[in-house]
This record gives C-alpha cells, sequence and structure tokens, in this order.
C-alpha cells in the first residue's frame, strides 16, 4: 500500500504540485470543532497549509483556547467570527479599520456544530459578525444534507479573500480547492484519479 504523502496525507494522489504559496496579511482562525480533526473531507487544512497566517485551535466548551483569547484581547487585532448574525448579534459589513491586523475566525464544523459552539461559548457570541453573500453556489459535495447556500470551509476563506480584494489569491486557493474535490473520491477507493 503506498504511504500517505507526509504534507497532505493522501496516498494515490498527492495534490501537494497544486499547493499555492498565499501572500495574504489578514490572520485566519479556523476554530475547529473536534470533531473535524481528522476527516478526510475536510477543507480547512487547505487553508491552513497554503495561508502564511493560518492557525487552527481545537474549540473545547470549558477549556477556550488560551492563545486565541489572548490574541482577541491584543489592540493590534480586529477580530471578526465569520457567522451570520441573527435578531440579538447582526452582522455587520466588512470595514477595516487603520492599523489594525484583520483577523478571521472561521468555525470549523459542520453548521449544527457551529451554532453549538457559537451558543455555547459567550466569548465567541461577542465578537462583531461577519455574514458572505456568495457569489456562486457551493461545489463541496463530500457530505450529505448540505443545505443551499452554505459553503465549506476553504470556500468561505476563498470568499474571505474575494471580500479582502484579494483576487490572485482566492483564485490560487480556489485551484487547489478544486484539485482536492477532483481527486478525494478517487483517493477514497484506492486508486489514482484518471
Amino acid at each position: 500500500m503506498p504511504v500517505a504523502c507526509p504534507r497532505c496525507g493522501l496516498r494515490h494522489n498527492c495534490i501537494c504540485h497544486a499547493e499555492p504559496q498565499l501572500n495574504s496579511q489578514s490572520h485566519f482562525v479556523l476554530l475547529t470543532h473536534p470533531r473535524e480533526v481528522g476527516k478526510a473531507t475536510n477543507t480547512g487544512q487547505l487553508m491552513l497549509r497554503s495561508l502564511p497566517h493560518c492557525q487552527r485551535p481545537i474549540w473545547d466548551r470549558v477549556n477556550p483556547p488560551a492563545e486565541l483569547l489572548a490574541q482577541l484581547a491584543d489592540p493590534r487585532y480586529q477580530p471578526w467570527l465569520l457567522f451570520p448574525g441573527d435578531e440579538t448579534t447582526p452582522a455587520e459589513p466588512y470595514q477595516p479599520q487603520d492599523n489594525k491586523i484583520p483577523l478571521f475566525i472561521v468555525l470549523d464544523a459542520t453548521w449544527q456544530e457551529a451554532r453549538k459552539m457559537v451558543r455555547r461559548s459567550p466569548w465567541l457570541a461577542a465578537l462583531p459578525r461577519l455574514a458572505l453573500q456568495p457569489t456562486s453556489t457551493s461545489q463541496y459535495a463530500l457530505r450529505r444534507n448540505q443545505q443551499a447556500g452554505n459553503l465549506c470551509t476553504c470556500e468561505a476563506g476563498i470568499a474571505l479573500l474575494e471580500m479582502l480584494g484579494e483576487q490572485h489569491d482566492a483564485q490560487q486557493l480556489q485551484h487547489y480547492f478544486e484539485t482536492f474535490m477532483t481527486v478525494f473520491h478517487a483517493e477514497q477507493s484506492g486508486h489514482a484519479h484518471r
């Protein structure tokens, strides 16, 4: 049996040739639900490998990630929670602040898990919310029960880069995502994509 690539983790269809080195100076936090860790269908890993300022703390209801809490309190950053608004916490349009580093918190979870993460974490619920208006439908079809209008984690990252006007980075990440989607089923079946 072929050995998994140490970088992309794929055994039969290494996609490292398509991995971009992006230049975005914005910071991205993939706050990951424990159930997402190690899932082959997780697309957050694509952002983690290609964005220079991307980290992946694991969400824990009882013990919030201390490093992330410190970053949220740091006045150098302008934090945003990528999550739809509601009656009590409406989403706001993105407005950059001078001399502040944008810090985007992306919940790397199913929609059901993401809602619970916000509901059970007052420190998350207190952040300003940013809602995206996707310009295209999701290409992600690796899980059942996907709701229309929702994006997977990597597609949300692409949309954020587009919102920031970083079109070149957005296109490169889109190509990497498409490469992953193209080979995924062959990889799961244990053979090379043709």
